[in-house]
């Protein structure tokens, strides 16, 4: 089996579970930092607009770290993309769930996102609300709730925080809601 066949293939939850659990401990031990992508934007913000805003005006560069994994992300989704790009692959998806999709008129087309969200898409009523809308929500949503589903569920519920199990639960709920509930009434747009 070549490298790129065994990238390709989902890691069973037996493996990629404990990793990610590992990295909780390996961040705490290798320099005492938190897990969470939310914080970085305003990092980012700090680091590029002008001092005098109140709430920027912190050390950013303490968090140096913290935009350097969100890069690693970045970076991660590059290559993603680049080696699962070749024509004819499409994701994994179970056949149940295409149904479902399909009956919500959710279009998958080839590659890694479904027809919605596309630039194409986004230039519609419903791309708008979905993307652009969505997207300012959840930015709202993670500040307000004081972290991300990475920082809530990954890292506060392993130090054994009730407002990350809060939180959490809020998240699954709003993504039941949402995929249950509005998404059917947005694609009828």
């Amino acid at each position: 089996m070549d490298i790129l066949s065994f990238l390709r293939e989902p890691w069973p939850w037996y493996v990629a579970g404990p990793l990610i659990g590992l990295f909780v401990p390996a961040l705490l031990i290798a320099g005492n930092k938190t897990l969470g992508i939310s914080s970085t934007f305003r990092d980012i913000c700090a680091a590029v607009l002008p001092a005098n805003i109140e709430f920027l005006k912190y050390d950013w560069r303490a968090e140096r770290w913290n935009l350097t994994f969100v890069l690693g992300i970045f970076l991660g989704g590059f290559l993603t993309a680049l080696l699962l790009s070749e024509p004819g692959y499409t994701v994994g998806i179970s056949e149940k769930t295409q149904t479902v999709l399909a009956s919500q008129g959710v279009a998958l087309q080839g590659g890694l996102a479904p027809k919605l969200l596309s630039w194409e898409g986004l230039f519609t009523l419903r791309g708008f609300i979905l993307i652009i809308v969505g997207g300012f929500l959840v930015g709202f949503g993670t500040r307000y709730a004081g972290g991300c589903t990475s920082g809530h569920a990954i890292m506060g519920i392993s130090a054994l925080q009730w407002t990350s199990l809060v939180a959490t639960c809020c998240f699954f709920a709003g993504g039941l809601l949402m995929t249950h509930f509005l998404l059917p009434f947005l694609l009828a747009l």
